[in-house]
C-alpha cells in the first residue's frame, strides 16, 4: 500500500498521461491542488514510485509515465464520483427507450454506442441459442401458401422464419392446430434440443409442424454472435502501426473475444490491464467488461477494449450502465 502522499502524486501522473500521452514531470505534479509539495519532494517521491514499478522512465530527464502497476492502483483506487456526464446518461436512457426491432441489430447498435460513449472499440456478446428455452410460438398465415413461425426465447431473442405451407392452401384450422402443436412441443425447450414432434394423426398438420421446427431449429450452433462497434477507433488510439494490427486482428477472431471477456470475468475483475489480458497482442491494451442478466440469469457480456491509457472513470461507468440499461430493456421485452 502507498502512503496517501505516494498515491496521490501516482495519481495525478497518471490523469495527466492519460490527458496528454506524454511523460509527465515533477514541476507539472507539484502544480496539482491535491499534492501540495514542492518539485523537490514530488521528485523524491517519483524516485521512490519507479523503484516499486509503479511508474517508468522512458528515457534520461524524461518525465514518467504509469505501468501495468500503476494504472492497476489507479484503477483498485478509484472514487465513486465521476464517469459519465449527464448527457452521457442521458443518452444511454434515450437509446434503450427507443430501441426496437431485432435482437441482433439491437446489439449491434448497442455496440456503437457504447464505442461513441467511450472513442474504444466495444464488444457486445449476444445470448447463447443453446442456453434459452422457448417462452411462445406462433404461427401467422403470411398468403395461402406462406406462413410465418415466430418463437419468443428466454433470453430476449425472437426468431422468425417463413415456412412454406406446401402446394395446396391449408385452411386456416389446420395452421392454428400446428401452431397449437408446435407450442406444446418446444416451449420450455431449448431450439438447439427440440426433441421429437409427435404425430397428431392428421398428415397435413404434421407436415406443417415438422416445417415450422425444421425452420426454427435450422442454423443454431454452439458460437455466440458477437457484435464489434468502432474498431477502427482504436488506430487513433496507438502510434504503432503493428499495435493496431494486432488489436484489430484479435476484434475480428469471435470465439478468441469471447474467451477473453470470460476469462477476465471469471477472474472476478472488470478490468484487464496490459500483460493481465493475456495475450501479446493486447498487451497494450486495457478491457472493461460487465455481463448483463435477463430476469436475474446472466445471458451475454458488454465490454470495450482500448489502450492501457484510457479514461478508466468514464470507461468504467459506461459498461456498467449500458450492460445494466441493456439486460433490463431484454427483460422487459
Amino acid at each position: 500500500m502507498l502512503d496517501d502522499r505516494k498515491a496521490s502524486i501516482l495519481r495525478a501522473v497518471v490523469e495527466e498521461y492519460i490527458e496528454t500521452a506524454q511523460p509527465v514531470g515533477s514541476a507539472r505534479i507539484a502544480q496539482v491542488k491535491e499534492v501540495n509539495v514542492s518539485s523537490a519532494t514530488v521528485r523524491n517521491e517519483l524516485s521512490v514510485l519507479e523503484r516499486e514499478g509503479y511508474l517508468v522512465q522512458p528515457h534520461t530527464s524524461a518525465g514518467r509515465i504509469p505501468t501495468d502497476k500503476g494504472y492497476r492502483f489507479f484503477v483498485d483506487h478509484l472514487t465513486p464520483n465521476g464517469g459519465l456526464q449527464a448527457n452521457q446518461r442521458q443518452r444511454i436512457r434515450d437509446f434503450f427507450d427507443t430501441t426496437h426491432g431485432a435482437l441482433e441489430q439491437m446489439l449491434h447498435d448497442t455496440s456503437r454506442l457504447l464505442s461513441g460513449l467511450t472513442d474504444y472499440a466495444a464488444v457486445v456478446v449476444g445470448p447463447p441459442h443453446e442456453a434459452a428455452t422457448v417462452r411462445s410460438v406462433q404461427l401467422v398465415v403470411l398468403a395461402p401458401r406462406v406462413a410465418l413461425a415466430v418463437a419468443i426465447l428466454s433470453n430476449g431473442v425472437v426468431e422468425k422464419r417463413s415456412v412454406d405451407l406446401g402446394s395446396e392452401p391449408a385452411g386456416d384450422d389446420r395452421v392454428a392446430a400446428a401452431s397449437a402443436h408446435v407450442a406444446a412441443q418446444l416451449v420450455g425447450r431449448s431450439l438447439a434440443d427440440p426433441g421429437r414432434l409427435t404425430p397428431t394423426g392428421d398428415p397435413v398438420t404434421d407436415d406443417i409442424a415438422a416445417k415450422v421446427v425444421a425452420g426454427l431449429t435450422s442454423g443454431h450452433d454452439d458460437e455466440e454472435n458477437v457484435f464489434v462497434g468502432g474498431a477502427s477507433r482504436m488506430a487513433a488510439s496507438f502510434d504503432a502501426v503493428e499495435t493496431v494490427r494486432g488489436v484489430l486482428t484479435i476484434l475480428e477472431q469471435q470465439y478468441v473475444v469471447v474467451t477473453l471477456l470470460k476469462d477476465v470475468l471469471d477472474r472476478g475483475l472488470s478490468v484487464a490491464i496490459g500483460a493481465e489480458v493475456g495475450l501479446e497482442s493486447l498487451a497494450e491494451c486495457s478491457v472493461v467488461v460487465a455481463p448483463y442478466e435477463v430476469e436475474g440469469e446472466a445471458v451475454g457480456t458488454v465490454g470495450i477494449v482500448g489502450p492501457t491509457r484510457m479514461k478508466y472513470p468514464q470507461a468504467l461507468a459506461a459498461v456498467a450502465l449500458v450492460s445494466q440499461r441493456l439486460g433490463r430493456h431484454l427483460s422487459e421485452s
